[in-house]
């Protein structure tokens, strides 16, 4: 009885947590407005021989509704929502130091003397940390935690005929449990490294890659072990540039994923060699407007094809993306504007991801941003979305059975369903000189579901049995940052 019922609860677990963090998609696996733009990150740099050095760092004190991403419906039935784990907010302080490293940006060699050699070599290095201290009960105050973010790239004979780029990328993604206990949450370290192959033969009209990347994702404590995965990535990009600012592209990837713990696992996880495939041109239609269309197709290729818990994708891909330049500078790649510049960009896209439940789902996302950038001293950036996010039906592994389909509340299996996701972020920054500036931002994100999961077991374990995958969530952070 005492092994049923601790399956039962780490079943429970799993899905408190994995459900929230790998298939929702929680904010906290995202870094900080102004790092995701490292023009708007960085300032002057401090310059050292070939190399300039860009350290930062920022505060910010703020208010989080639902750390825990625990349901806003109330049912005893509900091993996250209330009454047994009701949503509980919290202060939170974030504090974020930041480096980065490179080899001297176009600035700087456009003052060097006129017609000398492009260096052969660009390097470019980051790293960020952020300490998370909450404010609130002792159960939130032990959720302080440190998550990572850096990246490395090297490239050799940039912008000439050949030449090849190595990379490396590390994360360190934090991820509660439903339970506040921080010995059961998953975090995780995903780790990724890669080269490629690069041809641009005509000075630079045509434009071709092909590439190896490798990606882990490891669980640090011993109830995610079952979920570290790995991927294998080989691919293939081109451009062909037929007008100054529009170009005709292709990519394709193909995939080599695996579970090496599968059979320690709750749930089922099923290895794949997913492919995606698509074309499209991508360029400005006038100084103000650019457009990205795409199409191409997609299947997921999971092993054992003719077994009743194996559904595939096997599905279009596309993507369409607008953007409006509302002040000039506008360039070729709409999908690649900066905070520096005022735009109005809104897209759909569909597309397809691996998953810990179901193995994978579709997606069909709508969004919208808005950049409004005041004379270079203020930013106002506002982004929306909408996203159908559709799930074959889950099964449990069973060891040394036949996988068994997850139940709803009704006693029944699931079978496909689709939730939705919504949320949207406002970020707004004032500098007050080039190296130091005052921001906000506030971000809701919601999933609604009528969907709640059952642990899968046929044992009594207190009287919360299910993991209601409905969630809402809101934050507001004030801040401070000084950068170089």
């Amino acid at each position: 009885m005492k092994a049923q019922a601790a399956r039962a609860a780490s079943i429970l677990s799993f899905l408190a947590t994995g459900a929230a963090a790998f298939l929702a998609l929680p904010k906290e696996a995202s870094a900080q407005e102004w790092l995701k733009d490292r023009r708007a990150a960085e300032g002057a740099g401090i310059r050292a021989g070939d190399l300039e050095i860009h350290p930062g760092i920022g505060g910010e004190i703020g208010y989080d509704s639902n750390w825990f991403l625990r349901s806003y419906k109330e049912d005893p039935r509900f091993v996250n929502g209330a009454p047994l784990n009701p949503p509980q907010a919290a202060g939170i302080i974030r504090i974020t130091p930041s480096i980065s490293i490179s080899t001297l940006g176009a600035q700087r060699r456009e003052q060097q003397a006129a017609g000398a050699e492009p260096s052969p070599i660009a390097f470019r290095a980051g790293a960020a940390a952020t300490y998370r201290e909450f404010i609130g009960p002792e159960d939130i105050r032990k959720q302080r935690n440190v998550s990572v973010n850096a990246n490395a790239r090297l490239d050799v004979n940039p912008g000439r005929p050949l030449g090849f780029g190595v990379f490396a990328n590390y994360q360190r993604l934090i991820q509660p449990s439903v339970v506040s206990d921080p010995n059961l949450s998953f975090n995780r370290d995903d780790v990724g490294a890669g080269a490629e192959v690069i041809a641009m033969p005509g000075g630079g009209t045509l434009d071709l890659r092909a590439g190896y990347q490798f990606f882990g994702s490891f669980f640090e404590d011993s109830n995610g072990v079952p979920y570290t995965n790995l991927t294998h990535e080989v691919s293939f990009r081109d451009r062909w540039k037929f007008r100054p600012r529009t170009a005709l592209f292709h990519d394709t990837s193909l995939r080599f994923i695996t579970y090496p713990n599968a059979d320690r696992s709750l749930n089922y996880l099923n290895d794949s060699t997913p492919l995606r495939t698509r074309i499209g041109l991508t360029g400005l239609v006038t100084d103000r407007f650019g457009t990205l269309l795409a199409v191409g197709y997609g299947a997921t290729f999971f092993k054992n094809p003719n077994a009743v818990s194996t559904p595939q994708y096997d599905s279009v891909n596309a993507q369409a993306e607008g953007t409006f330049y509302l002040s000039p500078g506008g360039q070729g790649e709409p999908g690649q504007v900066s905070l520096l510049l005022s735009t109005l960009t809104f897209g759909y896209v569909r597309d397809f991801q691996n998953s810990l439940l179901g193995n994978f789902y579709s997606s069909n996302k709508g969004y919208a941003k808005l950049v409004y950038n005041f004379a270079g001293r203020a930013v106002i950036q506002l982004d929306g979305y909408f996203e159908a996010l559709s799930y074959p039906q889950p099964y449990y592994n069973v060891p040394g059975g036949a996988p068994q389909a997850v139940n709803g509340l009704n006693g029944q299996p699931t079978g496909d369903f689709t939730n939705w996701r919504v949320g949207g972020i406002l970020f707004g920054e004032y500098r007050f000189s080039d190296s130091f500036g005052l921001n906000a931002t506030f971000d809701y994100s919601q999933t609604i579901s009528d969907i709640a999961l059952a642990s899968g077991t046929t044992g009594t374990v207190g009287a919360a049995q299910f993991y209601d995958m409905s969630w809402r969530r809101f934050q507001a952070l004030f801040g401070a940052r000084w950068f170089l």
